[in-house]
């Protein structure tokens, strides 16, 4: 009997009752950890960008990706709170000087730069 394409190309098929079923299994995928921002920008992918999830999930690289988004988004996470407390003057003097006003001011920069993080980054 002729092989078909699927043999061919590598498949194998497995019988199951009457029937040949192809032995389908996804690639091995190296098991990355991924943070807040990777589970966020999981979450949107399988809410408004199928496609681009179901092609990730499917060729073994939507762990390696998640991965690769939760670091870029850390790493620009922390340049702009650098970037801020440097513009607006935010000091070890001032946490030592008046704490609340330091608290206060530090948690705001991290809010905007959570804010910046997802709209350039993480609902992309």
């Amino acid at each position: 009997m002729e092989k078909t394409i699927f043999e061919k190309n590598g498949g194998e098929f497995e019988r199951q009752g009457d029937y040949l079923i192809p032995s389908l299994a996804l690639p091995p995928e190296k098991e990355q950890p991924i943070g807040l921002y990777g589970r966020q920008h999981l979450d949107y992918l399988k809410q408004h960008r199928r496609v681009t999830y179901t092609n990730l999930l499917t060729s073994g690289k939507l762990n390696a990706y998640l991965a690769d988004i939760d670091k870029q988004a850390q790493e620009r996470f922390y340049r702009l709170i650098e970037g801020m407390k440097q513009t607006q003057g935010i000091t070890e003097r001032l946490k030592e000087e008046n704490a609340s006003e330091w608290v206060k001011r530090l948690n705001n920069i991290k809010a905007c730069a959570r804010e910046i993080v997802n709209e350039e980054i993480i609902y992309t």
